[in-house]
């Protein structure tokens, strides 16, 4: 959860220096940790991120201090690596391997490929954002905080009609056993406490079992586990044949690719994927090349 890992960092922090109170501490001792972690401990951009938003959390929200603007430490540089992406018999194939995964397993590995969410945004999903008429799929706080609207796949209309289904029936027992409430995010369920109850707020891929919220203590139904569609997606691929380190990520960035190879707008990709500026997007369009930079290889003119 974020709260372990932020009082995971802070500690870190506090260790690092001797164990002084923060509040005694200040931009230059927190400066000196972030540069630490790069070269020293050589982790990763996103792992710097991680660790000085923990440091502005522990000064802004807990001690309640302002810290000035910090730029004066050594960044971790973020690795330029193209991402990997299945060609379409490899998603067909895998796809084959994953027809047999018991639902609605083979429905949220197909959703990455089909729409271009993120896996966490299709565990995640709400029945209020699943359109069918229109066949949409609204994206709610996706990275970034953003909503967006995607499509629904009119080749997975009926698989998604048969998984409300299931879901409206697990919530009608739900509501008789009381234990239909649902986690809401931003305090809504403050601002209406009947929310938490209503049809709409379920998340559509919800675990069969009840769990125990860790933080209200309340038994209800969680979504359903993410690390079992890594699993899943993981165990197809091998199966499939497939060499290529092979995740359901992998199929969002096929989606992104194969889009573009079909001659889609870059702009319309960008809106789908949810990408703040065009330049992240621009990644996917090293396949728009034929080889290396459409260069023809002096080999095949002998």
């Amino acid at each position: 959860m974020p709260e372990k890992t932020y009082v995971s960092w802070i500690r870190h922090y506090i260790i690092f220096h001797g164990k002084r109170h923060p509040a005694r501490m200040g931009a230059i001792e927190a400066e000196q940790f972030l540069s630490y972690l790069a070269n020293e401990r050589h982790v990763s951009s996103s792992t710097q991120n991680q660790a000085l938003s923990a440091i502005l959390f522990l000064y802004r929200e807990v001690l309640m201090l302002e810290l000035p603007w910090m730029d004066n430490f050594e960044r971790s540089k973020k690795p330029k690596r193209l991402p990997v992406v299945l060609t379409t018999p490899e998603v067909q194939a895998l796809l084959r391997e994953v027809a047999v995964a018991p639902e609605p397993i083979g429905l949220i590995i197909k959703l990455p490929y089909g729409t271009g969410m993120r896996l966490m945004e299709a565990v995640r999903l709400r029945v209020k954002d699943v359109e069918l008429t229109r066949q949409e799929i609204v994206v709610r706080d996706g990275k970034g905080g953003k909503d967006r609207v995607t499509m629904l796949p009119g080749s997975l209309l009926e698989a998604m009609h048969h998984q409300l289904a299931r879901r409206r029936k697990w919530y009608d027992e739900d509501i008789l056993a009381g234990k239909a409430d649902v986690w809401l995010p931003d305090a809504l369920a403050v601002k209406y406490p009947g929310a938490p109850r209503e049809w709409g707020w379920q998340y559509v891929f919800a675990a069969r079992k009840y769990s125990v919220d860790s933080r209200s203590q309340a038994e209800r139904r969680h979504h359903i586990d993410e690390k079992q569609i890594q699993r899943y997606v993981k165990k197809a691929a091998l199966l499939a044949g497939i060499a290529k380190p092979t995740s359901p990520h992998t199929l969002r960035h096929s989606f992104a690719t194969h889009l573009l190879q079909a001659g889609y707008d870059i702009r319309t990709v960008q809106e789908l994927l949810g990408h703040s500026d065009v330049a992240t997007t621009m990644i996917y369009t090293h396949v728009l090349n034929k080889g290396g930079k459409g260069v023809i290889s002096p080999l095949d003119h002998l």
